[in-house]
């Protein structure tokens, strides 16, 4: 199919996926920065598949702790999908949702706070109050919340998320444990330490509670 192929462009993009998984930055920037090459060469800069590696190079970059380049490509991904693909799309609420996180790690919490609390809203209505993604946004905007001193709304609206992760995901689910633990920290801001210390002891697993006890 030859490197070019739009195939081969795909493997060679899961692979520098996985390899960011891993933990292997370097080497996974080096495969994103030579696929978004040849697909800004071969697809075009604002195809889809162009976009989806930009994107990808910029969370890459992230980890690498180049915040500023981050920002910028950030920026012009969503510029780029709000023009082809909408407002609305799935891919352009996930670029809006890593911009206004990179802006949030750069401690811009009012404007994160306003992106977020679009991204949610148009979450809520395009993919459904239960989905992961709204959990997600849910819980980022409730973290921005929290640090801009708004506990009591970062809690509820934790709170609510952890019941429908709950519901939808299970109690040992990655997201529900992580919204689990920021819903215990935002208790703890708020001056609700003993609430905090239960939902923690709730979280664990049964033998560990057990052992606890008979010490």
């Amino acid at each position: 199919m030859g490197e070019d192929h739009p195939n081969t462009l795909r493997s060679a993009h899961s692979l520098a996926v996985t390899l960011g998984n891993l933990g292997r930055h370097i080497e996974a920037r080096r495969m994103h920065e030579d696929v978004l090459e040849r697909r800004r060469r071969v697809l075009g800069e604002d195809h889809p598949n162009t976009l989806r590696s930009a994107h990808s190079l910029a969370v890459t970059l992230g980890n690498l702790g180049r915040h500023i380049e981050v920002r910028r490509m950030h920026e012009d991904v969503l510029e780029r999908r709000r023009r082809v693909l909408g407002e609305d799309h799935p891919d352009t609420l996930h670029s809006a949702q890593s911009l206004a996180a990179t802006l949030g790690n750069h401690g811009r919490h009012i404007e994160a706070r306003r992106m977020k609390e679009d991204v949610l809203e148009r979450r809520r209505r395009v993919l459904g109050e239960d989905h992961p993604d709204t959990l997600h946004s849910a819980q980022s905007l409730a973290i921005t919340l929290g640090n801009l001193g708004e506990h009591a709304k970062s809690t509820r609206l934790l709170k609510d998320a952890r019941v429908r992760s709950r519901r939808t995901l299970g109690n040992n689910h990655p997201l529900t444990e992580a919204i689990t633990h920021d819903l215990a920290h935002a208790l703890t801001a708020a001056g609700r330490p003993f609430e905090a210390a239960k939902l923690r002891a709730s979280g664990k697993p049964k033998q560990q509670r057990t052992r606890e006890k008979r010490r």
